[in-house]
Order: C-alpha cells, then sequence, then structure tokens
C-alpha cells in the first residue's frame, strides 16, 4: 500500500534545507478608521516617526495573532483583525533585513472603542486620527504609501500587493 506525503517519514535533507533557507523579518500592523475616513496613527517613544499600531511577529505566532497581540499592548484594545488588505516586501536597507508586513483592516472604531484607548507608556507618546496627507507628513514615505494602499483596498475590497510601499504591476495571465 503506498503511503501519502503526510505519512512518509521526514526527510534528514528536508530539515536541513529549510535551515538553510534565507530568514525575512515579518511584521503585521493593523489600520483602524474613524467614522470620517482618517486612520488611527500611534507615535513611538523610540523613533521621530509615526507608525500604525502593529509589529513583529514573534517566533511561533501567525501574523494574526501578532496583529491582535500588538494592538492589545500599544493601544489596550481587543480585537480580532479583520481581512489581509495588503502584503508589502520591504528590501533590505540600513543594515536591516528585508522584511514582509501584513496589513489587516481593524474596521471603524466606535466613539466607545477609541475612548478605551490607552497607551503602553514605555512604547507610545501618543496616538491621533489622521488623514492621509496628514499620514504622509508623519510617517515614513515607505510607510504612508503602505498606509494609503491598504485604505484603498479597504474600499476596493481588493488586497494591495506591494513593494517597498509600491503597488505591483501585475500583467494578466497568458491564457494563450
Amino acid at each position: 500500500m503506498a503511503t501519502t506525503p503526510d505519512e512518509r517519514p521526514q526527510d534528514i535533507g528536508s530539515a536541513a534545507h529549510t535551515h538553510a533557507v534565507p530568514r525575512k523579518r515579518l511584521a503585521a500592523t493593523v489600520v483602524f478608521t474613524d467614522r470620517t475616513g482618517r486612520v488611527l496613527l500611534c507615535e513611538p517613544t523610540y523613533k521621530q516617526v509615526w507608525e500604525a499600531p502593529g509589529g513583529a511577529v514573534e517566533h511561533d505566532e501567525s501574523p494574526r495573532a501578532a496583529a491582535a497581540r500588538e494592538v492589545r499592548e500599544e493601544l489596550g484594545l481587543v480585537i480580532e483583525p479583520g481581512r489581509l488588505v495588503a502584503v508589502d516586501h520591504v528590501p533590505a536597507v540600513d543594515g536591516r533585513t528585508e522584511a514582509l508586513v501584513l496589513v489587516y483592516d481593524g474596521g471603524r472604531l466606535t466613539e466607545q472603542q477609541t475612548g478605551a484607548i490607552w497607551l503602553a507608556g514605555d512604547e507610545l507618546r501618543s496616538w491621533a486620527w489622521c488623514t492621509v496627507d496628514e499620514a504622509r507628513e508623519r510617517m515614513r514615505p515607505l510607510v504612508a504609501r503602505r498606509i494609503a494602499a491598504a485604505l484603498g483596498a479597504i474600499a476596493d475590497g481588493g488586497v494591495a500587493e506591494l513593494e517597498n510601499g509600491h503597488p505591483v504591476a501585475v500583467r494578466p495571465a497568458d491564457r494563450g
């Protein structure tokens, strides 16, 4: 009787191959909006530019779980992230390895949810509702492009595929 791939003993070479594969940093962030369409941004204590809530995905943690954990740690909000709205590949730069950033839709926060926000004092100095133009003024250009693309994907129901915050031009598949 033949075995299925799941029933076969692990190939020792497979484990060695897995450990030799390049590693990428992985981060997850959440985009929240208010009733006027502004986006919630956070002012970290450890850098000069603003960010959307989120951060690094930890070992053995899913990106979705990381997004929820980061929002809970940073803002005190217990949320279940909505759908994935953007995937951004960020190349290596300034001594940092390349990264993959997943962006989830956090939905529209109510006044009650907004009133329940409390800041992690060691991580965040403040937060604010910002227009896309204000986000561009407060954020690194890469991150502002990512947020704008995520907002566009939320509006049109799609998923933005990005490289360094820029939309990837996808050619239609050759169906000939």
